[in-house]
């Protein structure tokens, strides 16, 4: 087998894998409305071997991030830490990492959400307590 060959078997190994198809390629499928092949076949062309086997980790790192730009949208942190100044960046990011904790941990985004929402509503009444 040529060298052509052993790296086209493995990174045919690392796409098939579960890990893979578990956390990316059948969810984004889904997204995409599209077969898992393929997905699959566009990621085998796109990504050369260093870059695929890297690409789970940064998937994981990537959904926390993501999962933290949606507690700060829906939180509307925006209005509070930047045009209003009323929260420190300090405080938004402990909130929002507690709050990827909790979705990580087991509880519902909707479910952390309200709690993300309560804890606000308290910070800001401490706030304006002075």
């Amino acid at each position: 087998m040529d060298d052509e060959s052993k790296m086209k078997l493995m990174k045919e190994r690392i796409l098939g894998s579960y890990a893979w198809q578990r956390d990316i390629i059948n969810p984004l499928s889904k997204d995409f409305e599209c077969t898992p092949e393929e997905l699959k076949e566009i990621f085998f062309k796109l990504f050369d071997m260093s870059t695929l086997e890297a690409f789970h980790g940064t998937f994981d790192v990537a959904k926390n991030i993501c999962l933290a730009k949606k507690f700060h949208a829906d939180l509307r942190l925006c209005w509070f830490v930047g045009y209003l100044e009323v929260i420190s960046e300090e405080e938004a990011e402990n909130l929002k990492d507690k709050l990827v904790h909790m979705v990580n941990s087991g509880k519902s985004y909707e479910d952390a959400l309200k709690e993300g929402q309560l804890e606000l509503f308290d910070l800001l009444k401490e706030k304006s307590e002075y």
